[in-house]
């Protein structure tokens, strides 16, 4: 074992040792280590945002791809943000020690279930530092500590948010080493993380596929994730296509390089040449369109002036694009269109956009994604935005969560049974 990775084991086993108390921690506690949190990120702002400018800059000389630069990108707007994530997960229910059910079986055993936390939590991310504090904090309030190993990317951001939690730490009723971030970049710390199952409950990968798909094929612990993210809108022939318009264009652009934007347009042939006409003319210049011959004949027809328009290729139904590219099917039915999503989705985040409450009671019934919208931009697949106050990562698993983690899905539970002598019987 060498000395990097040794360290990394002593910091799981403090967060093991620190969840032991964590677990019976009082929700003021809690609460006030999370205020803590808050009020540290709005008073280091400038030190957060120099560290992150050393990232930037480091990442703009090895040729990171926009996208990855605007994930790793803080703002002070971003800042503020993760503060008011941090205190609106403080204004929370706290899950643990909630009773989920209870009985009192014929022979008087009262049997019930309590929320308990899962433990030590860790998670192997990339490229975006917010993510340091939002599985901190989520881990906090429901009761796990955190073992937090960003990429080498964010190495400066992270240590000087791992220096502000653990000051926040120090300063509260919890113990310091509840949330453990281990600065060293090397991708040994994977494999040492990944073989700790005696330490560590669960391991959440958030990243690119190459990652994900390694932590689950080596790790000794239940893990959660979802890989490449290949979202679909669907406009169906019976839509409000300036609604359609504007949920579209919202589900692409507002920000591309985030895993809930979308890639593949699904449009109703009834409906396309209108609505693509309209979007055409919204992308110009911005968004590449990537088509089959008939779509491109199509699009090409509309002479729209600057619309970038390129053939789809073999992989173009499976791309996560992280850019202001988009796939366009047109289709003849919904059951085209449904049979196209079930081929093609990562069963992530999927919508309709559909006036007809049959057409839409449909999507939701056959399509199998841990999120399914109507008439709204897939963009709100977000902890936040569901009212989660963050998000640990967005399963697209079925066992234990799926869709964005909260702090129920951060519990397990165990069985109470009160007794009064009971003996079962020979």
């Amino acid at each position: 074992m060498t000395a990097t990775a040794s360290r990394v084991r002593e910091q799981a086993e403090a967060a093991r040792a620190a969840a032991r108390r964590l677990a019976i921690a009082s929700t003021d506690a809690k609460n006030g280590a999370l205020e803590r949190i808050a009020t540290l990120l709005l008073e280091r702002e400038s030190a957060i945002l120099a560290a992150n400018e050393q990232d930037l800059a480091a990442g703009r000389e090895a040729g990171l791809e926009d996208y990855f630069i605007e994930r790793l990108t803080l703002t002070p707007a971003r800042i503020r943000g993760m503060a008011a994530d941090t205190r609106h997960i403080a204004s929370l229910p706290d899950p643990v020690g909630e009773t989920i059910d209870a009985r009192t079986l014929p022979n008087g055993l009262q049997i019930s279930r309590k929320r308990v936390p899962l433990g030590v939590v860790a998670c192997i991310y990339e490229s975006r530092p917010n993510v340091t504090i939002d599985i901190a904090t989520l881990c906090l309030k429901s009761g796990n500590a955190a073992v937090l190993r960003g990429g080498k990317e964010a190495v400066h951001s992270n240590a000087v948010l791992g220096d502000l939690l653990r000051d926040a730490l120090e300063d509260s009723e919890l113990p310091a080493d509840s949330a453990q971030v281990v600065r060293d970049p090397d991708r040994a710390h994977i494999d040492e993380l990944l073989g700790m199952h005696e330490v560590i409950d669960l391991i959440v990968p958030r990243g690119g596929a190459g990652l994900i798909s390694y932590v689950r094929e080596n790790a000794t612990m239940p893990v959660v994730a979802h890989g490449d993210a290949v979202l679909h809108t669907y406009v169906d022939a019976e839509a409000d296509l300036a609604m359609a318009l504007e949920v579209v264009d919202n589900a692409k652009t507002r920000r591309y390089s985030i895993c809930n934007a979308l890639d593949t347009l699904l449009v109703h042939e009834a409906v396309a040449p209108e609505l693509l006409r309209s979007l055409g003319q919204r992308w110009a210049g911005t968004v590449t369109l990537l088509g089959d011959a008939p779509v491109l004949d199509l699009l090409a027809g509309l002479d729209v002036p600057g619309l970038a328009l390129e053939p789809a290729g073999p992989d173009a139904w499976d791309t996560e694009h992280l850019a202001l590219r988009a796939g366009v099917r047109v289709v003849a039915s919904m059951d085209e269109a449904l049979a196209h999503i079930e081929a093609h989705s990562s069963k992530h985040s999927e919508a309709i956009i559909t006036d007809s409450y049959e057409n839409a009671m449909r999507f939701t019934s056959e399509v199998d994604a841990a999120v399914v919208y109507v008439n709204a931009s897939t963009q709100f697949t977000d902890g936040a935005q569901f009212g989660l106050g963050a998000e640990i990562g967005i399963s697209t698993q079925k066992m234990h969560a799926r869709g964005p983690m909260g702090l129920v899905e951060l519990t397990s539970y165990k069985w109470m049974v009160l007794g009064a002598g009971h003996v079962r019987p020979v």
